[in-house]
């Protein structure tokens, strides 16, 4: 199935591609209409992706020649690991392409890359009740038990 999937990082001209995935990607979290992100955030990221400086890189997932998917990813250090991780912090799929093996290219990539950059661990987290995610996650990782916990600061 995914070997017609390409799976490649991302470059300025893909941007108008790129974009509805993002804003898709959001909306699927509830950051949409009057929650959306501010222009300013994803103007930044974006530009994020493209600095090399940049701990921050995007991958995108291309089938019949479109866009289908997302991956971004942080890599940092740890306080437990003398080599550094990787944290896919955004992963998405368009609605009419899931099931068809874009999320898992995506998270192979993603695991290629991060061991190209000498992380030794790749991590990312999802909503409990995420449960079509969390059947692939199921297959390609270990679901080690942690709860998340965050809180927002003023700015």
């Amino acid at each position: 199935m995914s070997q017609d999937i390409v799976v490649r990082p991302v470059n300025q001209d893909d941007y108008p591609a790129w974009r509805p995935l993002w804003d898709g990607y959001n909306a699927f979290y509830g950051r949409d209409g009057e929650s959306a992100l501010p222009e300013a955030i994803s103007d930044q990221t974006w530009s994020r992706f493209l600095d090399e400086r940049e701990p921050m890189r995007a991958l995108i997932a291309e089938r019949d020649g479109r866009i289908a998917g997302l991956a971004h990813i942080v890599i940092h250090r740890s306080t437990t690991r003398l080599a550094d991780v990787c944290y896919l912090q955004d992963l998405f799929t368009v609605p009419e392409a899931r099931g068809r093996g874009i999320a898992r290219a995506l998270i192979q990539a993603v695991y290629r890359q991060a061991a190209a950059a000498g992380c030794n661990r790749v991590y990312w987290q999802t909503h409990q009740d995420n449960q079509t995610a969390r059947a692939l996650y199921d297959k390609v990782a270990d679901h080690q038990g942690f709860i998340i916990y965050g809180r927002e600061l003023p700015a």
